[in-house]
């Protein structure tokens, strides 16, 4: 042993499981997951592939057939009893809260007295991802998307354009379907060049189709000439250049090749000045046979690729999307720190949940002896079974007589005084795993409320939990903005109608409170600040809206909440002049307030 076999990465606390690390070189065990031994995935993803794997058999209560499989035969009387999908879930539902808004900065004031122009612009833009969000049903995405990040650290967003539908389409993908291409120099938190969407489609004998691997590529290069698909009688797949008849080569739309430099510059809907970059899809199949060994999944063989087709009969092979990014978003669980990948919410756990696992099946067996006890019989006179002539087995049944000899007696072993402290075993472990966890016992469902001393004393138990829910807010705050500005630009890009030309406002998801709030002590605070005018109105809505009040577009409470002032104004002013009301009937006849006073 030395510091050459200790391994310390992202995934370094699977490292006490041996499947981890049995194989040679510290990869995973080749029963783990044996997709992960084909030659074509990278090296460096093996460990992040094998640790998807056992975090889902914990999710789906398989953590002890996968342990058979590795080669522990003691794993097949494991008990699992969803401890792990319950911490997921918990943690998934205060990351969401109870609902999630989109906001663009300044639509709130659109509508007001002064109309100002981009508060205009900003609250046409909101109304329209708004919309495009219902219609591709970001919030049940969002479940299935963020569920993977909180269980295996990352998920993936893909974007792109339907031109039948006419908007913007979005898909999500499993993280073990993902492998960036990541500079060694760069900084783990850039963006990457080069993302490959990649996984191995089994083969399928009874039609006669081999095993293949599909590659989705999505990469930024250099602007080029134009390009058309291959004709059909050319005898192979792919894209040509297009001559433009004069000796040279055919430009797309809009774009200008400086003659200086020899660079091709496109002008983008979004963008103020012109850029030589855009973004380039490729889409095949290759079959596992066609691949030598040692080929990674960056360098697979073009001249063996089976290019798919577009449904417009684009091929798939380098197609200019007319894009400068990438439309893919990583969301990852935890903060970059040196590392592209996150870390599952579980992490901190593992052993923990192996040790309540342990438990639970030290209690099953204790309650089988428990419910029935071990009995033992001395003098007792054996039926004898007529036809082998040998005693028959006795069995406990309720009702049952045995005749006792003189001096016999029956022993029962009693194991309820070590089922009791296994119970109590199991509830010391669970509180220690919510406690590392940072999920308190209250937001897992397992406090009495009537246990709580105060509603101060159950908002300092919840001081873990909101340190845990903001920082993975924090980690998805930039990721979702850039989702949204992404959206915008594919809708520029599409020349989709109603969606204005120019630079992107910026956006954010607002997530929903994640604990129970005091609605009425904010809806004090609002009122109070602003009628003392220390907070404006649009201020005050949208902390009634974030406290949960069931307000679903800020501005136009606003606009509502004006109109009404405005009606009840005049009518105010008119019970206020001099001369309306008749005179106090209170005061003495002919005496002044100030007299009457005095």
């Amino acid at each position: 042993m030395g510091l050459r076999t200790f391994v310390s990465d992202a995934w370094s606390w699977l490292n006490y499981k041996p499947m981890m690390t049995a194989a040679s070189g510290g990869h995973p065990h080749r029963s783990l997951a044996p997709q992960v031994q084909a030659t074509w995935v990278p090296r460096d993803a093996l460990r992040r592939l094998a640790a998807y794997k056992i975090l889902a058999a914990y999710d789906a209560n398989q953590a002890g057939e996968l342990a058979v499989l590795t080669g522990n035969e003691a794993g097949a009387e494991r008990r699992e009893f969803g401890d792990a999908a319950v911490f997921v879930d918990t943690a998934l539902a205060h990351l969401l809260g109870k609902s999630q808004q989109i906001v663009v900065a300044g639509a709130e004031h659109a509508g007001a007295e002064d109309l100002d122009p981009q508060a205009q612009a900003a609250a046409a833009v909101q109304l329209l991802l708004r919309g495009w969000a219902e219609k591709e049903l970001l919030p049940l995405r969002m479940q299935a998307a963020e569920r993977k990040a909180v269980l295996l650290g990352d998920a993936v967003y893909l974007l792109a354009w339907d031109p039948d539908k006419g908007r913007v389409r979005l898909r999500t993908f499993d993280p073990g379907f993902y492998f960036p291409v990541l500079n060694e120099d760069a900084d783990p938190g850039d963006y990457p060049r080069r993302v490959h969407l990649a996984w191995e489609i089994p083969e399928d004998a009874e039609r006669g189709v081999k095993a293949r691997i599909r590659r989705i590529t999505y990469e930024l290069g250099p602007i080029t000439a134009a390009t058309r698909s291959t004709p059909p009688d050319a005898g192979r797949t792919g894209r040509d250049l297009v001559a433009d008849g004069a000796g040279g080569w055919l430009l797309e739309t809009g774009d200008v090749l400086r003659a200086d430099s020899g660079i091709i510059e496109r002008t983008y809907p979004w963008a103020d000045r012109p850029s030589n970059t855009t973004c380039f899809l490729t889409d095949a199949e290759w079959n596992l046979d066609d691949l030598r060994h040692g080929q990674s999944l960056d360098d697979l063989p073009l001249d063996k690729a089976r290019f798919r087709t577009r449904s417009d009969g684009e091929v798939l092979h380098r197609l200019d999307l007319r894009l400068d990014f990438l439309p893919i978003i990583h969301i990852s669980n935890t903060v970059a720190d040196g590392e592209h990948f996150g870390q599952s919410s579980l992490a901190p756990v593992m052993q923990v949940l192996d040790e309540l696992a342990e438990t639970d099946t030290d209690s099953a067996r204790a309650s089988a002896t428990t419910g029935a006890p071990i009995i033992g019989l001395a003098g007792a006179r054996a039926e004898v079974d007529r036809v082998t002539g040998r005693p028959r087995p006795l069995s406990v049944e309720p009702g049952t007589i045995f005749q006792l000899a003189d001096g016999g007696r029956m022993d029962v072993l009693d194991t309820s005084g070590q089922l009791a402290e296994l119970r109590a075993r199991v509830e010391e472990i669970r509180e220690r795993a919510a406690v590392n966890a940072r999920l308190p016992a209250v937001s897992l469902g397992t406090v009495d409320p009537s246990d709580v001393p105060s509603g101060y004393a159950l908002q300092l138990s919840l001081g873990p939990l909101d340190s845990l829910v903001d920082a993975m807010r924090l980690a998805r705050a930039h990721k979702y903005g850039l989702l949204f500005k992404m959206v915008q630009r594919l809708h520029q890009a599409g020349q989709a109608e109603g969606w204005p030309a120019g630079e992107n406002l910026p956006v954010r998801l607002a997530f929903g409170p994640h604990t129970p709030t005091d609605r009425s002590a904010v809806l004090d605070e609002v009122v109070r600040g602003v009628g003392a005018s220390v907070l404006s109105l649009e201020t005050g809505v949208r902390m009634l809206q974030d406290a949960g009040y069931p307000i679903e577009d800020a501005r136009e409470e606003v606009d509502r909440i004006t109109v009404r002032r405005e009606k009840t104004a005049p009518a105010a002013a008119r019970s206020a002049q001099p001369g309306d009301e008749e005179e106090d009937s209170s005061s003495p006849k002919g005496s002044s307030p100030t007299s009457a006073s005095s």
